[in-house]
């Protein structure tokens, strides 16, 4: 297996993410300006800003580790199918949380399946680097 091609893989979801972030953080610049609030989520009178902040907060405490697995993945030379897998299902459950969030408060189904598909993508990269660690 080519080294080489691991770290493409990786590098791919890296850098999508890294523009999901970016996106999820314009997007809470942008509530800050329309509410006018320089600190924090407006006090409870700009639920879109709150929204927005959890957006992007959860990608920022979701993301990050899920970044240093493919990573490590690339760098002990794991197929870039492992990668893409892990990178697709993260990608696709970041973004559907980051539209529920957004969308509403409450719990919703794009929330749930947002989640699910985050832990899925860490199982797999969890699964996938002890299969490389032992082989």
């Amino acid at each position: 297996m080519d080294p080489a091609t691991s770290a493409n893989a990786a590098a791919l979801w890296v850098g999508l993410h890294l523009f999901l972030l970016l996106t999820l953080s314009v997007l809470v610049v942008r509530q800050r300006r329309l509410h006018h609030v320089e600190i924090g989520d407006g006090g409870g009178e700009a639920p879109s800003l709150a929204r927005a902040i959890r957006a992007f907060g959860n990608a920022a405490e979701y993301i990050p580790a899920a970044l240093i697995a493919l990573v490590v993945l690339a760098a002990v030379g794991a197929a870039p199918l492992a990668i893409h897998i892990t990178g697709v299902i993260l990608f696709g459950g970041r973004v559907t949380h980051a539209v529920g969030v957004s969308i509403s408060s409450a719990a919703t189904p794009a929330r749930s399946v947002g989640m699910l598909a985050t832990w899925i993508a860490y199982v797999f990269a969890g699964v996938a680097l002890i299969f490389y660690a032992i082989l």
